[in-house]
């Protein structure tokens, strides 16, 4: 049996990996439970038969944290968990005492750097991410980050790489009609090559570091997206307007919002860019281009190092560079039909083989195993998981 914690059940790659973990979980034999404050992604643990516990999970008051230990020692006997699996540092802590009063073992995954605050009291909250009997990480970026600034044991490290759903981001099931539809809502002209930002509207995700480049790049026959919600931060998406009008590209860049069709988006476009200027934990757009055969440009920091083939599925850059990103873009733009058709089929190999949903979930229960004695390697639930994957 293993508990999963997070703060709340809402869009996001912590979210959506817990929700695929457990349906790894009831595939392979195992039994799920997940506890949050909630979320309309419940519905999809319903979905697949497994049970939520609605607790104040996404609370970072001390009392309340406190009296979520009580809480999840009650869930922890009730249902006989084995193992308690937090993805957050408030839920953490309350599962890390919980797990400890109930002799249940305790994993973490740390999903990014987590701000470093003064005076060593940020990271003396955020250390709890640490103290897993194993602490994933998901890329070899985090899992440094985690040795250098925690100090902690790398053999308590397992590197697990987030997973994309490879039977959803798959260019051969995207049909025509849905690209079209999503061409015609974003109006977006015939033969324009289509150059595309995804990422949530805030500063340090380079939009304005694209839009400088665009100007340098200097054309007009081709459009961008800036696809993703400014979550209320209306002040920084009437900075990214007015800077389009100041170098003239409102013909160019188009700022479109969220999108509930992003395997077509990305089959819509020509290079996909991520523009980051601080270091991505994992970096998803850029697995799900390359999954979707798309020429990518990336920031070169963080985990884009490991989920980019430089050079082959995509181009590096040094972050906050309008001109390096200016040349990336042409370099990618200028690719021929059929280098373009070699290097996706590289891009979609290069996925498969290292970060699929599959991949991702058999290792996560390997660890399981691991930590419960069951076997070195949790070969046995990977090989369970891996018999039974096509049915999720």
């Amino acid at each position: 049996m293993v508990l999963q914690v997070l703060p709340a059940l809402v869009t996001g790659g912590v979210e959506r990996g817990t929700v695929e973990l457990a349906g790894a979980l009831v595939e392979a034999g195992w039994t799920a439970l997940v506890a949050s404050s909630g979320g309309h992604m419940v519905r999809e643990l319903d979905r697949i038969g497994v049970k939520h516990i609605q607790l104040p999970l996404h609370s970072k008051n001390p009392l309340v944290m406190r009296a979520n230990i009580g809480r999840l020692a009650d869930v922890i006997r009730e249902h006989d968990v084995d193992i308690v699996h937090a993805r957050s540092r408030a839920p953490a802590w309350s599962a890390f005492y919980a797990a400890r009063a109930t002799g249940s073992h305790f994993v973490t995954t740390f999903h990014g750097t987590y701000n470093l605050g003064l005076m060593g009291l940020k990271n003396a909250y955020n250390a709890i991410m640490t103290r897993g009997e194993r602490v994933i990480a998901i890329s070899h970026f985090i899992a440094d980050h985690i040795q250098a600034v925690y100090r902690t044991d790398p053999e308590r490290i397992r590197v697990i790489h987030r997973g994309v759903d490879l039977s959803r981001f798959d260019p051969a099931r995207i049909s025509q009609e849905r690209i079209i539809q999503l061409a015609q809502r974003w109006r977006l002209p015939d033969g324009y090559p289509v150059v595309m930002l995804p990422g949530r509207l805030t500063r340090w995700k380079g939009q304005t570091v694209l839009i400088e480049a665009l100007a340098r790049l200097g054309r007009k026959d081709i459009r961008c997206l800036l696809v993703g919600s400014d979550q209320g931060r209306e002040a920084y998406t009437d900075e990214l307007k007015s800077l389009v009008e100041r170098r003239g590209l409102q013909d160019v860049v188009h700022i479109v919002g969220d999108c509930n069709d992003m395997p077509a988006a990305y089959m819509l476009t020509d290079v996909v860019v991520s523009a980051s200027t601080d270091p991505e934990a994992f970096g998803r757009v850029i697995v799900e281009g390359q999954a979707m055969g798309r020429p990518v440009v990336a920031t070169n920091n963080g985990a884009a190092r490991e989920n980019v083939l430089d050079g082959r599925t995509g181009r590096l850059v040094p972050p906050g560079d309008p001109e390096a990103l200016a040349a990336a873009l042409a370099a990618a733009l200028a690719i021929g039909p059929e280098e373009r058709e070699r290097r996706a089929a590289l891009a979609l190999k290069f996925v498969r083989d290292n970060f699929s949903r599959e991949l991702m979930c058999a290792r996560t229960l390997g660890v399981y195993s691991e930590v419960l004695g069951q076997s070195g390697d949790g070969s046995e639930s990977q090989a369970a998981w891996a018999g039974n994957s096509a049915s999720l």
